[in-house]
């Protein structure tokens, strides 16, 4: 197997998080996203809810992105905020995981965790159908038709302000990744034949 993990992010309503499950499946490699913030959660003795708040809270200064980064390579904690010390527990949690083999993860500026491991494949999943993430997101996440944009518009801010303030990076940026795919244009089963073809 010449990738052994694939990093997602992905835009709020683009399908990504189902790809990556269904990808699990079919695979049967596990996919982390979520799991990582119940892990850190219970290790720190907090709510899933109070780290999303920290997660929303997170500054997008480069000051704070060069003391992180310094701080996630050398593990020390000292003098990290609870948002940088949160952000260093998911990193090591990413880390723990991929060290008990294959996995797909969700999120959590994986690719960052996993930088300096081999075999990881950087994906990217967007949609160029408006009207198809609109009605997802209604149908996927219960949204009313009339929070449909904000919510959209308010998720993408949030991971893209805080993959930059973790990474330095543009959440966007297509240097960014190794692999792009339009969710409207393969669909949602055709995004994971290509992803599980990368394992196989």
């Amino acid at each position: 197997m010449k990738f052994r993990y694939i990093t997602i992010e992905r835009e709020y309503g683009s399908g990504g998080t189902k790809i990556g499950r269904e990808l699990s499946k079919v695979s049967k490699v596990p996919c982390y996203g979520r799991e990582i913030l119940e892990a850190v959660a219970k290790k720190r003795g907090i709510t899933e809810d109070q780290i999303n708040r920290y997660e929303e809270s997170v500054t997008g200064s480069l000051l704070y992105t060069i003391f992180v980064m310094g701080r996630m390579q050398s593990g020390n904690q000292d003098m990290l905020t609870e948002e940088g010390k949160i952000f260093l527990d998911e990193q090591m949690e990413i880390r723990r995981l991929a060290m008990d083999g294959p996995a797909i993860f969700l999120g959590h500026c994986a690719s960052e965790a996993l930088r300096d491991q081999k075999g990881v494949i950087k994906v990217f999943i967007r949609s160029s159908d408006d009207q198809e993430v609109r009605k997802r997101i209604e149908e996927d996440y219960q949204i009313t038709k009339d929070k449909v944009d904000s919510t959209r518009r308010y998720y993408n801010k949030k991971r893209a302000g805080y993959y930059r303030a973790n990474t330095g990076n543009d959440w966007k940026d297509i240097k960014n990744y190794d692999l792009i795919l339009d969710s409207a244009v393969l669909g949602i089963d055709g995004c994971v034949k290509v992803l599980k073809g990368i394992f196989e």
